[in-house]
């Protein structure tokens, strides 16, 4: 049963949905504009009519491509037109990415696959609204052996005690870790704060065989290297 929230009006041109097909798999990544590509993905829960108005309100509401398929579920469904299953198809786009994204990184060498860290933790980081806190737990080939999920508000010690945070890797058998946060204000810049809380979790590390490998700030703006700007 179709869904009453899910509405579109009749397309005037015969065939739309068939050329902006034949242009994604023929023109390659850059063939479709970016409120093509919602239209693509909005065939899917709208299965007649016209879904570029949708795909439009979408980039007028959100901003972007990037910040639609990252979008809160009911902040999708304030826009006209898009209902649960709309939401849900672009939802499980931003899922298969981080999903992909992931694959890149687990089983391999995390110091020799930078790039594909960086890209996994902006997918999964970079849209957020709050401050999240995340240790990456490596063993002695520097494989991720845990992605730990510390916590939601400002990095300090109120919030994240350095010797819990080497104690957590102790318990797990790592050798080394990766801290990494993110600034939603979109500037990656670190803090005093952030500086401070690197330094003594690193310190901790020393006492009992854990090395710091880096902090990575992600914001909006791109990324920041604690270890890169000789913070550690």
């Amino acid at each position: 049963m179709p869904e009453t929230r899910e509405t579109a009006t009749k397309h005037s041109g015969t065939g739309h949905r068939s050329r902006l097909r034949a242009r994604l798999l023929d023109g390659g990544a850059e063939a479709l504009a970016d409120y093509e590509v919602l239209e693509y993905l909005l065939f899917a829960a709208i299965k007649q009519g016209d879904t570029k108005p949708v795909a439009k309100a979408l980039i007028d509401r959100f901003g972007s491509l990037a910040a639609v398929l990252n979008a809160d579920a009911k902040a999708l469904q304030s826009v006209k037109g898009v209902g649960e299953t709309s939401a849900a198809a672009l939802k499980s786009v931003a899922l298969a990415a981080r999903r992909m994204a992931r694959g890149e990184i687990n089983q391999k060498p995390v110091l020799g696959s930078w790039q594909a860290l960086l890209d996994y933790l902006t997918i999964d980081m970079a849209h957020l609204t709050v401050e999240r806190v995340r240790v990456l737990y490596l063993n002695t080939q520097n494989k991720l052996i845990l992605d730990h999920h510390v916590g939601d508000g400002s990095i300090d010690e109120a919030a994240i005690h350095p010797r819990e945070v080497i104690r957590q890797g102790l318990d797990i058998g790592a050798t080394a870790l990766i801290l990494v946060h993110n600034h939603p204000s979109g500037n990656p810049e670190p803090s005093r704060a952030d500086i401070q809380i690197t330094n003594r979790i690193a310190e901790a590390g020393r006492l009992l065989g854990i090395v710091v490998h880096d902090h990575v700030i992600i914001g909006r703006d791109g990324h920041v290297s604690l270890r890169a700007k000789g913070l550690i």
